[in-house]
């Protein structure tokens, strides 16, 4: 996004200039026919919201965002060479990977901690949250797949997440998990190839079911007939640059297997 991508009338009681741009477009010239996308890429607050109320410690932590997926997410990019879609505000501000509307797409508590600036929200507050934040991100996520449908026939979608270790008390085991809906072309292949890492945990829709948790990946994806799926990284394996390339290779490696099977660049619908 730059300053000349629209906002709605009134962002700038949210949002200060100097604090666009809302999103990331990154490598938006990739020619490979795959869109990553990363919901929740940062843990940045626009400064009129006053950090939500919240400790720099809590906005630092996963409540925030996914820590580790930003960084893996344009290094898988940039090894692909495909575009890639990332926030750039905390999902506390609102979370995209919800649909509008939905109370757990500004949460008032989140693993335990009261949000005070999510508190009693007026129904006009939570859409000028959506149209300034959620809004645009998904409609450029639209125009990106519109346009590779168009010039190079139908994309693969992935959507990239971390969790973290410990949620609510109690511990994950898993160092990964793909999360898939009804759409099995990228999400078994790519359990495959994972599982095939003797030292790997990897889930099937762990910690957190695909079939509830999908929003992005069934709007963009699902609905259009691509494939599509998101994987889940454990977030200590991600928290600093040995454990990203690590997994961004891993990834990348997966990625590249998926997308070389016959017949998977077309539209269906399951």
């Amino acid at each position: 996004m730059t300053t000349a991508d629209p906002l709605p009338n009134g962002w700038e009681s949210l949002l200060d200039q100097d604090e666009r741009p809302v999103f990331e477009r990154f490598n938006p010239d990739g020619e490979t026919p795959l869109v990553l996308i990363c919901d929740h890429a940062s843990n940045k607050v626009p400064r009129s919201l006053n950090g939500l109320g919240l400790s720099a410690e809590l906005l630092d932590d996963h409540i925030a965002w996914d820590i580790g997926a930003a960084a893996v997410t344009r290094i898988v990019a940039k090894r692909l060479d495909c575009p890639a879609f990332l926030t750039c505000f905390s999902r506390l501000v609102i979370d995209v990977n919800r649909a509008p509307g939905d109370p757990a797409s500004i949460p008032e508590i989140s693993d335990g901690n009261l949000v005070p600036g999510n508190q009693g929200l007026s129904e006009t507050e939570q859409i000028a949250r959506a149209e300034v934040f959620a809004h645009p991100y998904h409609q450029a996520i639209s125009n990106g797949i519109a346009h590779i449908m168009r010039t190079a026939g139908p994309p693969a979608l992935f959507s990239i997440h971390s969790f973290t270790p410990v949620m609510m008390g109690q511990a994950r085991p898993w160092d990964a998990g793909i999360l898939w809906n009804r759409d099995p072309r990228m999400a078994l292949p790519m359990l495959d190839h994972l599982r095939s890492h003797p030292d790997l945990h990897i889930g099937d829709n762990e910690p957190y079911d695909g079939k509830q948790l999908a929003y992005s990946i069934d709007r963009h994806g699902t609905a259009a007939g691509l494939p599509n799926a998101a994987i889940e990284i454990r977030q200590d394996l991600i928290a600093d640059e040995t454990g990203v390339e690590r997994w961004a290779r891993l990834l990348g490696d997966a990625l590249s297997a998926t997308l070389a099977r016959e017949g998977l660049h077309h539209v269906e619908h399951f």
